[in-house]
């Protein structure tokens, strides 16, 4: 039996019964593969519920379900690793005409594709504060930071900060207006997004991209709170070396 025929049978109800698919009595077995298909599929809606549960709340169960199934047609899972489906999600939902009136839907699905990297990074001890603190007695305009590996950086033209903490159980009900930049942060075993200030996702983009402090805060501008930046990365232990 061909596997790209197997495949394809099994996330497509319409496609025809795999050849030489037979029961233990060597007749045709539809209604086994039937099921087979409805556990599979059911799997992977899960799968995808678990990553994206902001997405899902905000266009309620039955459509996301339904949505769900759309995508897995369209994207089987490239790996056995099923808390890792779903990678081309925020795309599909760019592309998927049914949500274009959410525009902030694909950032959304972003930034809870992000928080899941950020889970499933590697570990890394931080920079210990006393060496930290010696390092900011002298010229840090030249130094390079080492960020840790779960750190993740999110521009968006739309509130995802705000929008994700709305449906939190403590959350706000109400998120604010405009846009936000992400910058998720992992300091023990669960990631959080946190709403950077004017100019954070500049110096953290610097930052990343290489740059020094000087010429990361260059690319920020004047009005970047570097303290208020400088201040989340070392709660969130996300400050795990430095270099000249």
């Amino acid at each position: 039996m061909s596997q790209i025929l197997f495949a394809e049978a099994l996330l497509n109800p319409d496609a025809p019964l795999p050849p030489g698919l037979v029961d233990p009595e060597g007749l045709p077995a539809p209604k086994r593969f039937s099921v087979y298909r409805n556990n599979v599929a059911s799997s992977l809606t899960r799968a995808l519920e678990a990553g994206f549960p902001t997405v899902r709340a905000l266009v309620g169960e039955q459509f996301f379900a339904a949505m769900a199934l759309v995508f897995l047609r369209a994207h089987p899972p490239r790996s056995r690793m099923l808390m890792l489906y779903g990678e081309e999600f925020p795309a599909f939902l760019a592309g998927f005409p049914p949500v274009a009136h959410l525009g902030y839907l694909p950032d959304v699905a972003r930034l809870e594709l992000a928080m899941r990297e950020s889970y499933h990074a590697a570990d890394a001890a931080p920079l210990p504060e006393a060496e930290f603190q010696r390092l900011l007695g002298g010229d840090i305009a030249g130094l390079r930071l080492i960020l840790a590996p779960a750190l993740r950086l999110l521009r968006s033209d739309w509130p995802v900060v705000s929008i994700w903490e709305a449906h939190q159980p403590d959350g706000s009900p109400h998120p604010r207006a405009g846009a936000e930049a992400a910058l998720i942060l992992r300091p023990e075993f669960d990631p959080h997004p946190h709403r950077l200030p004017v100019g954070g996702a500049e110096f953290i983009g610097g930052l990343l991209a290489g740059q020094t402090l000087g010429e990361s805060l260059d690319l920020a501008g004047p009005e970047t709170d570097l303290a208020a930046v400088l201040g989340l990365l070392i709660l969130g232990r996300a400050i795990i070396g430095v270099s000249e």
